[in-house]
């Protein structure tokens, strides 16, 4: 079970082979909060890394200033491919001075600038 399927469900991904679209998300109810995701100064991306193509919005989405949490599974059987694609996300977040992480063999987060990664699990 890969990331995307931890956090959006198997079965769905299975069913429709990439994933959810935005009409498979439920809105909830912030209450009292007034900022819209549009309006937000970051948001969170949810990615899936199947090669190179993939990066040019990873990228871009860095560069805006937003969190990237990239389910990188598909590139597990090229291992020249995955080290490619952690060296350039690397390099990103070195020039925007933010931060990357890799997280089991299945994601990578990475964060814009003056964003940190902190390397422990709450609550310990």
């Amino acid at each position: 079970m890969g990331f995307m399927d931890k956090l959006l469900g198997e079965q769905t991904t299975q069913r429709r082979g990439r994933g959810r679209s935005v009409e498979d998300y439920i809105e909830i109810d912030t209450g009292d909060i007034e900022a819209t995701p549009e309006e937000a100064g970051t948001q969170v991306h949810i990615a899936e890394i199947d090669g190179q193509r993939d990066l040019i919005a990873i990228k871009d989405a860095i560069y805006d200033g937003d969190v990237v949490v990239a389910d990188i599974v598909r590139l597990r059987t090229s291992d020249s491919t995955i080290e490619h694609v952690i060296d350039e996300l690397r390099q990103v977040a070195q020039e925007v001075n933010g931060d990357i992480v890799q997280k089991g063999d299945d994601q990578i987060i990475v964060t814009p600038t003056n964003v940190s990664i902190n390397r422990r699990k709450l609550g310990r």
